[in-house]
């Protein structure tokens, strides 16, 4: 039987990036990949997910085909009786150039390919994996051609209906909101000054994220009858409704590509983690396209399980090291799930006290400098809201030393 250190399953953005970071700390890494769809939606990377991936050589990959988000700015277009005030979070305010960059997702992954063809230990498969045996010594892989494969470790990151963490036994919750979320790029005849928008809306947020020139990828979160008209408008009708929308901050729009729509929804798993099998990505956690939190904790799971496996180099599927996978992710997935799932559900309720909450929360973001910066960088990187950004963030991402960094005045980082 063929056998390989570790195999992972699934070649999307975070299968491909795990495999990758695995390859690049020394392990027999096999990554199967079998062909993806064209995918014309986008991703914003931030924080310490840039690092991850400039760490990687992605960053660098993907060339001028990115955007870097320098402020992102919330709206209140709700037309409530509590209005609250439009607040901007500049990277700049905490030392940094851009909180990240916002890029197509065909861009990212044909960059993420071209590091891995470099890298000796890694081999790509587009074959399917079918089946999955796990036991204490080694866990196997059946390919769709009958073929096995034994490996110390399997890393499933082979999205949301994830068959091998079904294969594995770990169960997950699963769960529907009220909204479709339209997704699109657009072009604009005014420049975005690297200034991502998102209003809050009465059916959800309402989000522009710079892309390279002038254009934009939008996520639009709509009631479901109202996004099955949209999706029938002409155009040219659709262009001046998205203007209209955006309250022709960026001037004249025009469609660039088709209008998706998707369901919303998530998920959730009991566990990350089996026999010599661990979970990353949306076989891990789903989530709606809300706040850029799917990719960036997928990207955070392959930075924990490579940091964590490198750590146990002579057995990384060892009860130990995956211990300590499961105990490194599960409070950031926690966290972050429980977030998207309030600010999208306060948008959504007539409650008067929940609108009066919701507008002070904005209001002392918008006034109180402190807690604003205490945002932003608990917003990059978990943990890092009232120590400082790591050094690792901050030399990817254009960051230099800002007043009041208590990571710089004691003089160490938190890498």
């Amino acid at each position: 039987m063929e056998r390989r250190q570790i195999i992972v399953v699934g070649g999307g953005l975070a299968g491909t990036a795990t495999a990758l970071g695995l390859a690049s700390a020394g392990f027999d890494t096999l990554l199967l990949a079998p062909p993806a769809p064209d995918d014309r939606r986008t991703s914003a990377i931030l924080g310490r997910s840039l690092a991850f991936l400039a760490e990687l050589g992605v960053v660098d990959a993907l060339g001028d085909r990115q955007a870097p988000l320098a402020v992102m700015r919330i709206v209140d277009d709700l037309g409530r009786l509590f209005r609250a005030p439009t607040v901007e979070f500049r990277a700049a305010e905490i030392g940094l150039s851009a909180f990240g960059i916002n890029a197509l997702n065909a861009d990212l992954a044909e960059a993420l390919g071209r590091c891995a063809a470099t890298l000796g230990r890694l081999e790509i498969r587009s074959a399917a994996a079918r089946g999955l045996t796990l036991s204490p010594d080694r866990a196997i892989v059946t390919l769709d051609d009958g073929a096995a494969i034994g490996a110390d470790l399997v890393v499933a990151a082979d999205g949301r209906r994830s068959p091998m963490r079904e294969a594995a036994g770990i169960g997950s919750r699963q769960w529907r909101y009220p909204q479709t979320a339209l997704v699109t790029n657009i072009a604009h005849s005014r420049d975005h000054a690297s200034v991502s928008t998102e209003f809050h809306t009465r059916t959800g947020p309402f989000t522009q994220v710079p892309l390279p020139g002038r254009a934009s990828s939008l996520v639009w979160v709509e009631d479901p009858k109202l996004a099955d008209l949209y999706v029938d408008l002409r155009p040219e009708k659709l262009s001046e409704t998205i203007a209209e929308k955006m309250h022709w901050i960026l001037g004249e729009v025009t469609i660039d590509g088709p209008l998706a729509r998707y369901p919303l929804g998530g998920s959730r798993v009991d566990r990350f983690t089996a026999e010599r099998f661990a979970l990353v990505g949306e076989a891990a956690h789903a989530f709606p396209p809300i706040g850029a939190q799917g990719l960036n904790l997928g990207l955070r799971d392959a930075e924990a399980l490579i940091r964590l496996v490198s750590e146990s180099r002579d057995d990384p599927g060892s009860r130990l090291a995956l211990r300590r996978y499961e105990a490194a992710r599960r409070g950031d997935v926690l966290s972050r799930t429980a977030g998207v799932d309030l600010l999208n559900r306060s948008l959504l309720v007539d409650f008067l006290p929940g609108q009066v909450a919701r507008s002070s929360v904005l209001a002392a973001m918008g006034l109180v400098g402190p807690l604003r910066q205490f945002a932003m960088r608990e917003g990059l990187v978990p943990g890092a809201g009232l120590v400082g950004l790591p050094r690792s963030v901050r030399k990817w991402m254009g960051g230099h030393e800002a007043a009041g960094d208590p990571v710089e005045q004691q003089g160490h980082g938190h890498d």
